[in-house]
């Protein structure tokens, strides 16, 4: 049974302040008084010179020069005159950086406050209004003016309209053979009742 007020006495003892957790290492370096006694160097390691990839602009430029067409040409000419691209330390932005002042502050510029007195006193709108105005006022002004035409180039059309062609008389068709003969038949009282109906 349980003491009253008190917890369950079922846990390990722990040790005493003075002791280390975890596991002990061996020092291997000596300590302080290898490193006062003895001055060890690390030496720099030997990096082997990147080879740079070719640079096949310039190849082709110059195998182009030299008359080469056929991509065995080229090839060859690879192998003739192989050309490597500079290293980027060696290039124009290294060797001379831009020239940026002292004061130049990098990012996009701030966005201005936003005007709220013009807003309050309807600026915009009275801006707005005279630009319409003004529009308004000019297509007014360009109504008035007076637009000179071309004159228009004379065609058939207009020129058969000022001089029409003289109308031809009408006349029937008939027959070649019956051209020539008269009538058999003749229903007018006389010559001026024939020519008045034929004229009207």
């Amino acid at each position: 049974q349980a003491e009253l007020g008190r917890p369950q006495r079922n846990c390990y003892t722990l040790p005493g302040f003075d002791f280390s957790y975890g596991l002990y290492i061996q020092r291997t370096d000596g300590g302080v008084p290898e490193a006062i006694g003895h001055w060890n160097t690390v030496k720099p390691r030997t990096t082997s010179a990147q080879k740079m990839p070719r640079d096949f602009i310039t190849m082709n430029r110059g195998a182009l020069k030299a008359g080469y067409t056929t991509a065995h040409e080229f090839n060859l000419y690879y192998k003739a005159k192989d050309i490597r691209r500079k290293d980027d330390e060696h290039s124009r932005f290294k060797r001379s950086p831009p020239k940026v002042p002292a004061d130049f502050t990098y990012g996009i510029t701030s966005r201005p406050c936003t005007p709220f007195f013009d807003l309050l006193q309807h600026k915009y709108k009275e801006l707005w209004m005279e630009q319409q105005r003004a529009l308004t006022a000019a297509k007014r002004v360009e109504k008035k003016k007076v637009i000179v035409k071309d004159k228009a180039r004379e065609t058939r059309t207009t020129f058969l309209r000022k001089l029409p062609l003289p109308a031809k008389k009408e006349s029937f068709w008939h027959l070649p053979r019956l051209e020539k003969v008269g009538p058999h038949l003749s229903t007018f009282p006389d010559r001026d009742a024939h020519k008045k109906a034929f004229s009207a």
